[in-house]
This record gives C-alpha cells, sequence and structure tokens, in this order.
C-alpha cells in the first residue's frame, strides 16, 4: 500500500510518501510544495497543481492530511483551512480515501506523546525510516502523517480480519 501524508500550509505545504508491505515500512519520496504568486487565488492554485503533479507521478493508493485546530488568528486559521482545502480536493480527485488525524494523535503514534516537540516527531521519523533525507521540517510532518495512517490501516485490517473470522466461527 502506497500512502501519502500531506501537512497543509499556505506557504509550504509539506508531503511524504512511505510504501507500506506487511509490517514494514519503507520511504518512497517527500517534499515541499512551495505556494507562487502574489494573489491568494495563484497562490492556492500553485499549491493544487504542485500536488496534482505528485499525485501523477508517484500515484498513492491512499491518503492523510492532518486536521486544523482553530487558533487565536481567526483570518490565519481561514486561509490554512482553504489551503487545507487543496490538501483534501487533490485525493478526492485521484479517488482516493482520506484520513484525517488532529496533530496530538499524529504525534501520539509515531513519537508516543501527543505534545512532542517538532525535533522529537523528526527523530523517530528518521528511525522509522532509516536512511531517509527529510526536505524539512514540514516533509518530516507529512512522513509522520502518512506513518500515522499506515499503523491506523494495518490496526483497521486486523480488527476487521478478527471479525470476519469471529462472524465465520459463530
Amino acid at each position: 500500500m502506497r500512502v501519502i501524508g500531506i501537512d497543509p500550509g499556505l506557504r509550504n505545504m509539506g508531503w511524504g510518501i512511505i510504501d507500506i508491505s506487511g509490517t514494514k515500512c519503507s520511504h518512497v519520496a517527500n517534499g515541499v510544495c512551495k505556494s507562487e504568486g502574489t494573489d491568494f487565488g495563484k497562490r492556492l492554485l500553485s499549491l493544487h497543481g504542485q500536488l496534482t503533479a505528485i499525485f501523477q507521478e508517484y500515484a498513492p493508493e491512499t491518503a492523510a492530511v492532518e486536521q486544523t485546530f482553530v487558533n487565536k488568528d481567526g483570518a490565519g486559521t481561514l486561509k490554512l483551512g482553504q489551503a487545507r482545502g487543496i490538501a483534501m480536493l487533490v485525493p478526492a480527485q485521484f479517488g482516493l480515501e482520506i484520513g484525517e488525524y488532529y496533530p496530538n494523535a499524529i504525534k501520539k503514534v509515531v513519537v508516543g506523546v501527543g505534545h512532542a516537540e517538532k525535533k522529537q516527531v523528526d527523530h523517530m521519523v528518521k528511525l522509522q525510516l532509516p536512511g531517509v533525507k527529510i526536505a524539512g521540517a514540514d516533509a518530516a510532518d507529512a512522513l509522520a502523517i502518512a506513518l500515522c495512517h499506515s499503523h491506523h490501516a494495518q490496526f483497521s485490517n486486523k480488527l476487521h480480519d478478527a471479525i470476519a473470522k469471529a462472524g465465520a466461527v459463530a
């Protein structure tokens, strides 16, 4: 299974792709889409085009996006939400289901602590994906999102198999 994690941002949108085979994870690619243009619409269009090209090149099978939490800056939150819309739109255009995870849930899965610092997330991503060269903090977050999604998908598959097995026994 090929998983893409997306860390939405208006200036920098991190992305990270991993392959899952059984319980093994391997790094495929990661990077940061940087918005271009002076007006807001062009910046969003730029992110859409870059993310679409990544989907065309790497053909992920499932996607995960970080949930946004509301902060004190309402205008900033709204703009981030619009960038998050691009992060949700592109996988939907490719027919993928999209997992959504809050930052604390991602950190809990990857680091083991829900309030981990960015350095800890980066370190644990490198431990779980040996040899990875991370393109920046946003890409590290995106890889953590992909790892979180893969763990949830593996658990969901095991749960589904157990329920199916229990139904067959009954």
